[in-house]
């Protein structure tokens, strides 16, 4: 039997109209995929058309919590992404209906139809956590191994690039507030990975080029802790900070607040989740599970953070830096 070309694949991308989303569709729209955009509000989807070429790329409407819609969204493709995350809670959106049952749900359509899964986890993922987001990220996948096992999940670090919730929460914290905060005391470790490394790894495995039934970390070339992080946004918008020690439990008692807000800027559970070191594991570098395995070479944060954060200096890009 003669394999598909790319032009005769079809990929459905589970909620591929957000952040890490969009870099996913223009990797598979470069390499020639058809492109099928599974989310809950197919109208704002449009803004991915442009990215492939006409008819290329298209939206349905497709909800996790209503496994028909995930089904129906499953027809024909050859190859289903996970991507559906959350990073608090609201209404019907929880960790667990969205990261468990939604993931189970596409891991049960994958089997169903005969097509291979890839699955969008995140470091930390750990069943005996105790923050809710890394208890479901876990749970989620044993049930997505269990209904696929074939399934490829990658875990990435904290995911940075134009549109992140991470630099530029912190860069406009920082621009109308005489402080930041070091939760913890900021010595907790993260390995910040770029955004289009990680869709690079996901369009890799959609080509045949990952591991099946095999779990990949995703981290960038260095390590940094908290407060390294929070020094190098500072030094990139050119302004000066006090940087405060936040213990631990004085955190959860201001994030008991602020998990109310409409977005909320920290929750108890992020502060749990940063108890724990967000780095590529020792066994994973060993049995090349990483980036680096799948013949990436990572973005470092220097080289692309700059390019979007130079908007929250005072004089945006065109502020001189001191060398």
């Amino acid at each position: 039997m003669t394999a598909k070309s790319n032009t005769e694949t079809l990929v459905t991308v589970y909620g591929g109209s957000g952040f890490l989303g969009r870099h996913v569709v223009r990797a598979l729209a470069r390499r020639g995929y058809r492109i099928r955009v599974a989310v809950r509000r197919p109208d704002l989807a449009f803004h991915l058309q442009p990215l492939g070429r006409v008819g290329q790329i298209h939206a349905v409407q497709a909800n996790l919590r209503n496994a028909a819609s995930v089904q129906a969204a499953a027809r024909d493709a050859s190859v289903l992404i996970s991507l559906v995350g959350l990073l608090f809670e609201r209404g019907k959106q929880r960790f667990d209906a969205v990261h468990v049952r939604g993931a189970e749900q596409i891991a049960l359509a994958a089997s169903a139809h005969g097509a291979r899964m890839v699955h969008v986890s995140a470091i930390g993922a750990d069943e005996k956590s105790r923050a809710a987001y890394a208890r479901t990220k876990a749970e989620a996948e044993r049930l997505v191994l269990a209904a696929e096992p074939q399934a490829t999940i990658m875990r990435p670090s904290v995911i940075f690039g134009p549109e992140d919730d991470f630099f530029n929460r912190f860069a406009a914290l920082a621009r109308i507030s005489p402080a930041l905060p070091l939760i913890g005391g900021g010595g907790t470790r993260f390995q910040p990975v770029f955004v289009g490394d990680v869709a690079e790894a996901i369009a890799q495995a959609v080509d045949g080029n990952a591991k099946s039934g095999t779990i990949y970390e995703l981290g960038g070339p260095e390590v940094f802790t908290f407060e390294q992080l929070m020094r190098f946004t500072l030094a990139t918008i050119g302004r000066k900070r006090l940087l405060v020690p936040v213990p631990f439990f004085a955190a959860k008692i201001k994030a008991a607040l602020l998990q109310y807000l409409p977005k909320p800027p920290l929750t108890p559970d992020q502060v749990e989740l940063l108890r724990s070191d967000n780095v590529v594991s020792d066994a994973a570098k060993a049995g090349g599970r990483t980036l680096q395995g799948l013949g990436i070479q990572p973005e470092s944060i220097e080289a692309i953070v700059p390019t979007y954060l130079w908007r929250f200096r005072k004089t945006g890009q065109f502020r001189s830096r001191a060398a």
